[in-house]
């Protein structure tokens, strides 16, 4: 499994504005529907179910929010790069801006676990996400998330 398998380009945006959790999730569950054909109010609720259960950030300004959605028969991805952070409960209590947002069928099971290692493997990177941090434009943003995976495993 590879990042570009999971993201495509027209799921990757910066976003200048967002004031709060929930409408983060909102607007990772708008890019979901946009770019993956996905109900978006079926994703809202199911990101907002899985965060209920325990918040999904990584530390570092990086959060996973990640969920299985009814329909959808691989797993997915959406990416989202802030401007300004918000809080987001993280673990070590700092502010989030960068958001892969990950979506997996019902019974992905091992699946999901990939993906979610991948990209957790992938973000924990501080070079990723200081890169990711200084540009905003979508497809600069796509590529440095799937081309450093590249280069690393050549």
């Amino acid at each position: 499994m590879e990042i570009h398998d999971l993201l495509m380009p027209d799921a990757v945006k910066s976003v200048s504005v967002v004031s709060s959790k929930k409408t983060l999730l909102h607007a990772l569950s708008d890019l979901a529907a946009q770019a993956h054909n996905l109900d978006a109010e079926t994703v809202v609720r199911a990101l907002q179910d899985r965060e209920a259960l325990g918040p999904t950030s990584v530390g570092h300004g990086v959060a996973i929010p990640h969920a299985r959605i009814e329909g959808i028969n691989e797993v997915k991805g959406v990416f989202i790069r802030l401007d300004r952070p918000i809080d987001f409960s993280a673990i070590d209590r700092q502010p989030v801006d960068l958001f892969f947002g990950l979506l997996a069928p019902v019974n992905a099971g091992v699946e999901h676990l990939k993906a979610l290692a991948l990209i957790s493997r992938t973000m924990r990177n501080a070079g990723i996400c200081a890169k990711l941090r200084a540009n905003e434009d979508a497809d600069t943003l796509h590529t440095i998330i799937t081309e450093t995976q590249r280069l690393q495993a050549a």
